[in-house]
């Protein structure tokens, strides 16, 4: 399916002093990738839903441009926009890899799961190219440490021999953000991201190459996809997957200006509806609230429960061990990895 070209569109940047507006039809926002150069790659993070979790993000910006994004304002940091600037304006940890090693040969490192990733897609379409995440991941299975991938991508099939080794000699796990049903609202607020069918097809096929899956329903919108839940669940399970989980739509800063700005554009007659279910949801003003309120927001818990039971998502498994060890270089590791150049993948696009 064809992407509409994305016109360029940014709240203001509250670290800036000025803020320009465009007098006429804005152009096209063209696709810009710069390399990230941090000195480090694993962040760390606590929250009441999943206790201390850490992360790498190869990538800064995404390209699926899903309008609900949470992580819209780390651009802002950069000096960038939160809106069209956060999905056409991308950067590239390439040295991701050797600083994952790094940090896995420090005597402080534990074996700790790692999370690919908190704040972008670590297989948007990027990755076909530039391939950072499965480097990392490489680096995973060398040390074997445990990983899990959270994606919308199609493009983690590429690497399904790779975490199903990973699963045997560590653990390994791939979440698949899939909150709606309906083809047609999902291209609304995620225009760039595969299609619905297309996850949820890569999601069988990793399960049968012995890679554990799960779905993240994620974010829950009240208002719009809370019906969508039963189903979700019940095409996972058949699918393969293991275990399922959501989160509150919750929109930090200018991430709220994004997400009401594309929402009345492309879904305006269901607009008013939406924001005010979730501003019920969020006790009153939509904002970043990540625990919901109300009676509806309730009823929604109690449903969600009563379906991942049912289904048998979630059941406990077995503690294992920690299989962390440190070892000598290994080869997936590149000191000075050759860098390509970016060129659009086919394949990445095929995907979609």
């Amino acid at each position: 399916m064809p992407l509409e070209p994305r016109r360029i569109w940014n709240p203001p940047n509250p670290y800036l002093g000025r803020y320009a507006e465009l007098l006429e039809e804005p152009p096209a926002a063209e696709l810009e990738v710069y390399e990230d150069r941090s000195r480090s790659i694993i962040s760390h993070s606590e929250s009441l839903e999943n206790g201390v979790m850490w992360s790498v993000n190869p990538y800064r910006g995404c390209f699926h441009a899903c309008a609900y994004c949470y992580a819209r304002p780390t651009h802002e940091y950069l000096g960038l926009g939160a809106g069209t600037d956060f999905e056409r304006k991308l950067f590239v940890k390439k040295d991701a890899p050797r600083l994952l090693e790094a940090a896995f040969r420090r005597p402080s490192w534990k074996g700790d799961t790692i999370t690919f990733s908190g704040v972008t897609d670590c297989y948007q379409p990027l990755e076909a190219s530039f391939g950072v995440t499965r480097t990392c991941l490489e680096v995973c299975l060398a040390y074997r440490n445990p990983a899990a991938v959270i994606t919308k991508s199609a493009l983690v099939r590429r690497d399904a021999a790779l975490l199903a080794s990973l699963e045997k000699e560590a653990s390994a796990a791939v979440f698949f953000s899939i909150p709606f049903q309906d083809e047609k609202v999902a291209r609304a607020l995620e225009p760039g991201a595969p299609s619905v069918h297309k996850r949820f097809e890569t999601m069988e096929i990793l399960a049968r190459a012995g890679v554990p899956v799960g779905i993240s329903v994620s974010p829950v919108i009240p208002g719009l996809n809370e019906p969508d839940v039963p189903g979700l669940l019940k095409e996972a399970k058949a699918k393969g997957a293991r275990y399922a989980f959501h989160t509150l739509l919750h929109l930090p800063g200018s991430a709220k200006e994004v997400f009401l700005h594309r929402l009345r554009e492309s879904l305006p007659l269901r607009a008013g509806k939406i924001e005010h279910q979730l501003s019920v949801a969020h006790g009153g003003a939509i904002g970043n609230v990540r625990r919901g309120r109300g009676r509806d927001w309730e009823m929604f818990r109690r449903t969600w429960e009563l379906w991942t039971r049912r289904l048998g998502f979630n059941s406990e498994e077995p503690d294992r061990p920690s299989t962390f060890a440190r070892a000598e270089a290994p080869k997936s590791a590149r000191k000075d990895p050759a860098q390509p150049e970016f060129a659009w993948s086919h394949a990445a696009t095929n995907l979609l």
